[in-house]
């Protein structure tokens, strides 16, 4: 989600906005998986608060967000119902039920804190939703409100609560999408005539705009009527067929029956001339020709400056042809038409100063319908275009539509490698660092597949500002991604050891395993580290990476080992099993008989365990380990011991380390002559003399 809108798109948050509300889903997520106390959630509330703090200011003394089922509505404006962070935002606050949240001026931290910690609680989990619980609770705070959700009303006025406008959650059929949302503005604008319970009087375009008429100046009201009609312009971008061209000649008609005071009124939407920017661009997009043409005017009144003739006739020219011009012309001249509203806005031009004949004559021309199709033999392509600017270093505003236009259609790897082609200059820097945004790396970390060619150019450009985002993600990532966001960070180098232990102590159980992880594909460990405060972790996970960062340094080898046989865990035995059969200290040789003696010892590895204590050739081994081997005497001599794979071990260490002494020699010569096969075999093995790593891996429990 863009913080401004690119040439030819409908109108998108303003990036305090955007930020705010990621913000927002964050600190609630976090409010969901940490326990109340936890370092992090002061952290997020600290943050979240001065987002806040920021937007609620000057002539905003509230902030009012709408919940819909997949999206938020914020000043006017749908958040895109793709974007995970959002959409999952607004299914929480859906799931309980709430059709609003509002937040005004003078919020206090401790008013967050148990904000976010109430509606952070899963709905499942509650005996009944917030939005069907008991009303004081949503108005406990006197700085946060929550607004519960019906079918007929939903709250979402700044100041007056008895304002009310539909519920657009998407409850309605697909195809009735259109329909719900023309009621839900003729019901916003007829507040006075119905009551919510009770059937509109009409939603006849004329009797809505002389309501709008009527009502007067009232931000609040302006809001939710512009609001619907943002939505309503957003659906005529996307949506086609009977119901969108209703939808169409409805909202034209209505913008045409409004009195210029009226337009300037909703286009002032309380002096923010950024919504101004997004009411008219959104607009014109979906509207007809002399809907956008009065749109254009009552703004130029707006502003306080005068629309030049030749730029109506523009205007309109376009529009014709956007509307009556065929397949290939349409869309042009509707990006076009965008683009030049857009700019129109801020850029306003000076008195016409062409005689009235002519420029009646002129505006004649440019609304007659088109006649011949235009032919793009040579089209500009975006490739193309952005290629020769880096060729000959240059850029501006023609090289940014380009890039947009690429990266739109999925092509974002194509501006990485026009960059890398071409000679270091200022214009390539610019591109890349255009592409390469904190927004731009989030995106792609939301992908159900990650591009780790993408992400990896991406996080590389952005180095430091990177490593955030990537924590972010990689701390409630699943499994799959987990692998790849482990090597991604920590292709970034020693530059994020500082974020990586400040994190380490005070996150959840599943991702420290993931950032020790990442401390261990790191060229060093990081100063003050050391994976011995993590080697008896109370999560065996978390313990079995720190162990293996043990096992692999020469100075804390013995002692991984060490801890690793003590482990509760059958894996992180395994793990130390194979690391002393490489080399088992004599510490470790007790700790193997006292596990296999009491039984603490996994079945599967009591075998093995033997095995590897036998590596050390200890003398004092013997006694222990004919004591597994040997039974009673019977009368006809020496007997075996019953047959298991702890006597089995037993009696190949014999015979492999300790063959020529007299008091083994004896149980070994019953053993060859045993008619039992495997015994016959452990005795006769004699092909290596230490047990081989891959055998305990082999072992090791899934």
């Amino acid at each position: 989600m863009s913080a401004t809108p690119a040439a030819g798109q409908g109108a998108a948050l303003s990036r305090e906005l955007a930020d705010f509300l990621i913000e927002f889903s964050i600190a609630l997520h976090k409010n969901a998986i940490y326990p109340p106390g936890h370092p992090l959630l002061g952290t997020a509330v600290r943050g979240l608060l001065l987002r806040m703090g920021a937007l609620l200011k000057d002539e905003r003394a509230t902030l009012s967000i709408g919940v819909a089922r997949r999206q938020l509505i914020i000043e006017g404006v749908a958040t895109d119902p793709n974007h995970p962070l959002l959409r999952e935002l607004a299914a929480r606050l859906h799931r309980h039920h709430l059709g609003a949240v509002r937040f005004s001026a003078g919020i206090t931290q401790d008013e967050l804190t148990d904000f976010l910690a109430t509606v952070a609680v899963d709905a499942s989990r509650m005996d009944l939703p917030l939005g069907l619980g008991d009303p004081d609770v949503l108005a406990k705070w006197p700085n946060a409100r929550l607004y519960p959700l019906t079918f007929e009303q939903l709250e979402l006025l700044e100041d007056d609560p008895a304002d009310e406008a539909d519920d657009l959650d998407g409850k309605s059929p697909r195809g009735a999408r259109s329909a719900a949302l023309w009621i839900g503005l003729a019901r916003a604008a007829l507040a006075r005539e119905a009551r919510p319970d009770e059937d509109l009087p009409s939603t006849d375009p004329v009797v809505v705009a002389q309501a709008i008429d009527d009502h007067g100046k009232d931000v609040a009201y302006d809001q939710v009527v512009v609001g619907y009609m943002l939505q309503i312009a957003e659906e005529l971008k996307t949506k086609e067929g009977k119901e969108a061209a209703a939808l169409q000649k409805r909202i034209s008609r209505l913008v045409s029956s409004l009195q210029p005071d009226t337009l300037n009124r909703l286009l002032e939407m309380g002096g923010d001339n950024i919504q101004r920017n997004k009411f008219v661009l959104n607009a014109s997009a979906g509207m007809s020709v002399d809907a956008v043409v009065d749109i254009v005017q009552a703004a130029a009144d707006q502003s306080k400056q005068t629309i030049s003739h030749s730029m109506v006739r523009m205007l309109s020219k376009f529009a014709a042809h956007a509307e009556l011009g065929d397949n290939k012309v349409r869309p042009q001249m509707d990006e076009a038409l965008r683009e030049h509203v857009q700019r129109l806005i801020g850029e306003w031009s000076l008195d016409d100063p062409n005689p009235d004949a002519y420029r009646i004559a002129l505006e004649g021309m440019a609304k007659a319908q088109p006649l011949f199709a235009g032919v793009d033999k040579y089209p500009a392509e975006p490739r193309r275009m952005l290629a020769m600017a880096l060729e000959v270093q240059s850029a501006g505003d023609a090289v940014w539509r380009a890039v947009d236009e690429l990266t739109q259609t999925g092509d974002l790897g194509i501006v990485f490698d026009l960059a890398d082609q071409a000679p270091e200059s200022f214009a390539r820097d610019s591109v890349v660092e255009y592409i390469a945004t904190p927004d731009r790396l989030h995106g792609l970390l939301q992908a159900e597949s990650l591009d780790m060619a993408l992400l990896t150019r991406v996080s590389n450009s952005l180095r430091n500002a990177a490593v955030e985002p990537l924590l972010d993600v990689l701390e409630i990532a699943d499994d799959r991604k987990a692998t790849q966001l482990v090597d991604l960070v920590a292709a970034i180098g020693m530059e994020v050891a500082p974020t990586v232990m400040a994190r380490l102590p005070v996150t959840r159980w599943a991702a420290q395993r993931l950032l020790l992880l990442v401390i261990t594909r790191l060229p060093e460990w990081p100063e003050g580290f050391s994976p011995l405060d993590y080697a008896r972790h109370p999560d065996p996970a978390v313990r079995r990476e720190a162990q293996r960062m043990m096992l692999k340094d020469p100075n804390l080898k013995d002692e991984g080992i060490r801890i690793g046989l003590l482990d509760h865990d059958d894996r992180n035995v395994s793990n130390a099993l194979g690391a002393a059969a490489r080399g088992c200290p004599p510490e470790a040789v007790r700790t193997i008989v006292e596990r296999v003696d009491d039984g603490s010892m996994p079945e599967p590895l009591k075998g093995l365990a033997v095995k590897v204590a036998a590596t050390t050739r200890s003398p004092s081994l013997v006694p222990w380990l004919l004591a597994k081997v040997e039974g009673k005497k019977g009368l006809f001599g020496r007997k075996l011991a019953d047959k298991n794979p702890v006597m089995l071990a037993s009696l190949e260490a014999l015979a492999q380390h300790f063959p020529d002494r007299p008091d083994v020699s004896g149980v070994i010569e019953v053993a060859a002559k045993s008619r039992d096969d495997e015994l016959r075999e452990a005795v006769t093995r004699r092909a290596s003399t230490t047990v081989r790593a891959s055998t305990i891996m082999r072992a090791m429990p899934e």
